[in-house]
């Protein structure tokens, strides 16, 4: 036994030895990855109800201090909190001439134009606040005249260990495909050890989607934490809505953790090309007395967290890029 012994392995620690086959000599799970099934599921996942509302940021990006500003959908907003530090959301062009209110000051909570010093915080002629949800974790607007469907009071949020008893952090990135790609990367399990190694090992899809079963994958994987040394868990991926991927810990170190992978259309970019925002929250928990540490150490932890997220993504936007590329390009 070397220095990572017996007793180091033991049920009072989460990591394992990870004994996996070189990338090249993995069984491939080209196979298994059915394009008909992951269309099938994606199909499914679109025509779920949003109720309209699409993730705006993290939380803690909103402040009472200076507006945040973001388009989605096209639609040019402006976010900050009011003096009760209650989140609010309008629109991005101040309704005297257009000037943009992400340039804003924000005073005795309203903001205040730059151009010529116009007051606003409620509705007035020409600019309506827009209905604005903050979970704790994630601020979300309703856009109806963009989602077309039956509003709903309140985003469909998946279920979240108590954020008194968890960590919890958001990372952001951004590529130039639209919300179907991103979620369709995400309903192909399949590529984590093949195009992630340096995280993923040992991925086994345990259970594929039936929609009159839940609509559920669920697979075994270990979370490679350093070279041969990991943590084994089972989690399960499922889409809530339109735009949401969970992925939950159901066994193993962690369980009741969730990853949520929000997709929120931002626009067109200077080619005309559609963008796409990842904006993914991460809930760690854990019942080890261990946890109650980390938990004390959050503001370190969360920006490993945001790093390990945006690593990923690295990746997994180029294949949702890739598979927007293919799905539009013109056949001759």
């Amino acid at each position: 036994m070397t220095a990572l012994g017996r007793g180091f392995f033991s049920e009072r620690m989460p990591l394992r030895r990870v004994r996996a086959p070189r990338w090249a000599e993995q069984e491939g799970t080209w196979r298994q990855a059915r394009p008909e099934l992951i269309n099938a599921t994606l199909r499914r996942a679109l025509a779920r109800p949003s109720g309209n509302w699409f993730v705006l940021a993290a939380s803690r990006e909103i402040t009472g201090e200076r507006p945040f500003g973001r388009t989605v959908a096209g639609v040019e907003l402006v976010a900050w909190r009011d003096g009760r530090g209650t989140l609010r959301i309008g629109p991005g062009a101040c309704p005297h001439l257009g000037a943009p209110l992400s340039e804003a000051g924000v005073h005795r909570g309203r903001l205040v134009c730059r151009w010529h010093g116009m007051c606003l915080g409620e509705d007035s002629a020409g600019w309506r606040l827009f209905p604005a949800h903050d979970d704790g974790v994630l601020a979300w607007v309703r856009l109806d005249a963009v989602g077309g469907e039956v509003p709903l009071p309140a985003p469909v949020l998946p279920r979240r260990p108590p954020l008194d008893k968890s960590i919890s952090a958001v990372a952001t990135a951004i590529g130039v495909c639209e919300v179907q790609d991103v979620v369709a990367n995400r309903l192909d399990p399949w590529h984590g050890s093949w195009f992630h190694p340096y995280s993923f090992a040992n991925l086994t899809v345990l259970r594929t989607p039936d929609p009159d079963e839940g609509d559920v994958f669920e697979v075994a994987v270990s979370f490679r934490l350093a070279r041969g040394v990991g943590v084994p868990v089972r989690a399960t991926f499922s889409a809530p809505e339109p735009r949401t991927i969970v992925m939950r810990i159901v066994a193993g170190e962690g369980v009741g953790s969730v990853v949520e992978t929000h997709a929120t259309p931002l626009g067109r970019n200077s080619a005309g090309r559609p963008t796409t925002a990842v904006i993914e929250a991460i809930a760690a928990h854990s019942a080890r007395p261990g946890f109650r540490a980390a938990r004390s150490a959050a503001s370190v932890v969360r920006p490993l967290m945001r790093w390990a997220a945006l690593r990923l993504w690295r990746d997994d936007l180029a294949y949702a890029e890739r598979r927007y590329d293919l799905r539009t390009r013109p056949t001759s």
